[in-house]
């Protein structure tokens, strides 16, 4: 009998062992972990990572991150090597091709092997599409079946733009043409008016000057005009530097009309104090060309038309003595294009990108909606042309907040959506004869309305 209870305690023993091994080995696993969101996705490099919760049981000897443009990406594709041990990690992916489906995972290695996480798609952005600098017509398309956007919402706005006395209407997505109609007659050879939004060819000529040493924006005008161009006192005269000329802040009388004669600029408050839409900023065309030794005209058409293929652009006086610039709704949109690209045409700079970004961003502290003669969207409050109130509220509501615009008379617009890689270009006659204005307008917010059923 007492043998027999010896044999079960040592069967019992050696089962209990067998048990223990098991599970021990059943312990001792590969990794868990998940993959990370792909974030700051550009042409060529994208962010993610992973986020592991457990080692197995053994140690992680590597981690990172692989991916291949077949799904299922493992070891043998793409991969990158951050560190060892569990917890979270990010993981920088580059040399990646524009315009291009990549499938990723996290991955995790012990000694008993790899392991993977979820897997994610992603997309990286298309390059930006510049048109030839030599004028000529050729211009990438992109469809809007590409863009996966709303092709049942593209006839309601024709019909709008049509029924508001647009002359051409131009979407440019990444450079490339998504919309270009024309209507009431217009060609795509038809020159029309900038009317004021061509301030903004001022905006960026000026920059160019100062980035060559002719000038500086802070300076005074009469540094460089001598005294006496406005028939303000002399002390007032020089505290008007030519940005607050850019800003519109110059503290000029702006009710006495377009005339920028000496008697017609007249000090109605300090320069800096009031912000007032005048035609005053025209006087920086006179310093860049007395600075430059050459006409506005030749040095505008040798430093900026001719370097982004405006060709056949001119600028043509108006019966108040101003000079007004006419162009192609497509120069329009090419100027609309360097302006999305910060100053830059297919990797030459144009304008200096830090003076552009002074340039799209509040330039005074009266009216936050203006920069250099841009209109700024997205701020808490606005002024507007011929009035001293403040408006609360953003300038153009249904329009995306980060959006900068060069508005004219009569509805002239230049759109440019940074966030979406987007240049509007809208001419024509006035959409609401009996409402004129200089510059914003009830048709800002309306258009805006029928451009979001587009994409949203």
């Amino acid at each position: 009998m007492k043998k027999w209870i010896v044999l079960t305690f040592l069967l019992l023993f050696i089962l209990s062992c067998s048990n223990t091994e098991e599970t021990s080995l059943t312990i001792q696993t590969i990794p868990t972990l998940a993959t990370g969101a792909v974030t700051s996705i550009t042409t060529t490099t994208a962010i993610s990572g992973g986020a592991i919760s457990s080692d197995g049981g053994l140690a992680i000897t590597s981690r990172g991150v692989c991916w291949n443009t077949n799904p299922n990406p493992t070891l043998l594709n793409f991969k990158t090597s951050n560190g060892t041990g569990i917890g979270s990690f990010t993981a920088n992916l580059s040399s990646l091709i524009p315009n291009t489906t990549y499938y990723l995972r996290a991955y995790a290695t012990n000694n008993n092997g790899t392991a993977y996480g979820n897997e994610i798609s992603f997309v990286t952005e298309e390059t930006m599409y510049f048109p030839p600098s030599d004028g000529s017509q050729t211009w990438d398309i992109k469809t809007i079946v590409s863009l996966s956007w709303n092709q049942s919402a593209v006839q309601p706005l024709l019909d709008y733009l049509q029924s508001k006395n647009t002359k051409s209407f131009i979407i440019l997505v990444n450079g490339r043409i998504v919309m270009e109609n024309y209507f009431n007659g217009h060609t795509a050879t038809s020159p029309w008016y900038w009317a004021s939004a061509g301030k903004t060819l001022t905006t960026s000529v000026t920059g160019i000057a100062q980035d060559e040493n002719l000038l500086n924006i802070n300076n005074k005008v009469s540094d460089y005009l001598g005294t006496g161009w406005t028939s303000a006192p002399l002390a007032k005269e020089n505290l008007i530097t030519c940005k607050n000329l850019l800003s519109m802040n110059s503290g000029l009388n702006d009710a006495l009309g377009d005339d920028v004669s000496p008697a017609n600029l007249q000090y109605v408050a300090d320069a800096g104090t009031r912000w007032a839409y005048h035609n005053v900023y025209v006087k920086l065309q006179d310093v860049v060309a007395q600075v430059s030794g050459q006409t506005w005209t030749n040095y505008f058409n040798t430093k900026l038309r001719d370097r982004i293929g405006m060709t056949g652009g001119s600028w043509i006086q108006s019966g108040d003595g101003l000079s007004v610039y006419w162009s192609t709704s497509r120069n329009m949109a090419r100027f609309g294009l360097l302006s999305l690209n910060k100053g830059k045409w297919n990797g030459s700079i144009i304008v200096n990108e830090v003076y552009f970004n002074e340039a799209t961003n509040t330039s005074q502290n009266i009216n936050q909606a203006y920069g250099y003669m841009w209109w700024l969207n997205g701020k808490t409050s606005f002024h507007l042309p011929t009035s001293q109130l403040q408006f609360p509220g953003t300038l153009i509501p249904n329009a995306p907040s980060d959006m900068f615009c060069a508005l004219g008379k009569n509805d002239q617009k230049i759109y440019v959506v940074p966030s979406k890689k987007m240049v509007i270009i809208r001419m024509g006659d006035v959409a609401n004869p009996s409402n004129p204005t200089f510059g914003l307008s009830g048709f800002d917010d309306e258009l805006w309305g029928k451009i979001n059923a587009l994409y949203q």
